[in-house]
């Protein structure tokens, strides 16, 4: 597996060479006997794989997770690459099934230098065959550290890296150095209806909000408050009330038929009550639902729980 974890500032270092001074440095100390070439070539080393790179010879990685752009987010930084020029260098690879570079870290500044009318970028170059998983995780790595997902996407691509790399929420965790109650928060979204998650991914709804509409069980209250959240008249505080509150039922409104069914390990006893009717998925999903709030509230990972 091809290690993609090298500094990411370390590769910045070749465009601070060139400044004239470096504070608390005498400019007066210079070695007698020596060329002005020979002291400025001391420590450094140029880098094999940095390459200057025409912007129509490299493309998006189609397996991004981030899918949307703030417009307003990248004009700011097409100004920038305009008036103050590159600062960072992007990451890309060679695919050789379509002749491009694709952009491993960096779509955000490609995708400015496109508005900005750049004809080139200064790029570092991966080399090696880096799995699909290798570069799920830098990309993931690098819009957590800098430019976070949107919590919909972000919880997919925590998912995606927990299936395909076959780890448990605190070894991810310790990966991406996040705390693991982040992980199960954010997984626990996805087990919201589409329409709230579009909520939730158009800022509707804030994610700490969202968490606590994933422990209302009755899908009919769970869009109510959803709707009261989006519309701005139900703060996350009084959401959590609501949530960890049983609802009492209105004076001669007829109970809803439940139907309960009881899972049994070798210590504990997990009893689910379900709409009469329910089939197996709705079981399935529930107990998903109830391992995300426990592992949140624990902080502990699925294989911790069990051991």
């Amino acid at each position: 597996m091809a290690s993609l974890k090298t500094d990411m500032f370390a590769n910045i270092a070749g465009s601070m060479q060139d400044r004239p001074t470096i504070r608390g440095e005498s400019m007066e100390s210079a070695p007698a006997g020596r060329s002005a070439i020979e002291r400025q070539s001391e420590g450094r080393k140029r880098l094999d794989n940095a390459a200057v790179i025409r912007v129509d010879r490299i493309i998006r990685d189609p397996n991004q997770p981030r899918t949307e752009f703030d417009p307003e987010s990248l004009a700011r930084l097409a100004t920038s690459l305009r008036e103050r020029g590159q600062l960072q260098p992007i990451r890309v690879r060679w695919n050789d099934a379509v002749s491009r570079y694709v952009v491993v870290i960096g779509e955000r500044r490609w995708r400015a230098a496109q508005l900005a009318g750049l004809e080139t970028l200064a790029c570092v170059v991966v080399t090696g065959e880096p799995s699909p998983d290798d570069l799920l995780e830098d990309q993931l790595i690098e819009n957590c550290l800098r430019d976070d997902l949107k919590p919909i996407e972000q919880a997919r691509a925590f998912k995606s890296l927990l299936a395909t790399q076959n780890l448990s929420q605190r070894q991810l965790a310790e990966r991406l150095q996040i705390g693991q109650a982040t992980i199960a928060k954010a997984l626990a979204l996805l087990g919201l209806p589409e329409t709230i998650q579009a909520s939730v991914d158009a800022g509707e709804i804030g994610p700490d909000a969202a968490y606590q509409l994933t422990r209302i069980a009755d899908p009919d209250e769970q869009a109510k408050l959803a709707r009261e959240a989006a519309e701005g008249r139900l703060k996350r505080d009084e959401l959590k009330e609501r949530s960890s509150t049983p609802r009492k039922s209105r004076g001669g409104a007829k109970a809803k038929k439940i139907t309960s069914r009881v899972f049994r390990s070798q210590t504990a006893r997990v009893t689910i009550e379900l709409r009469k009717g329910s089939g197996a998925e709705a079981i399935v999903a529930a107990l998903r639902e109830i391992l995300h709030q426990a592992e949140a509230e624990l902080g502990t990972s699925g294989e911790q729980a069990a051991a």
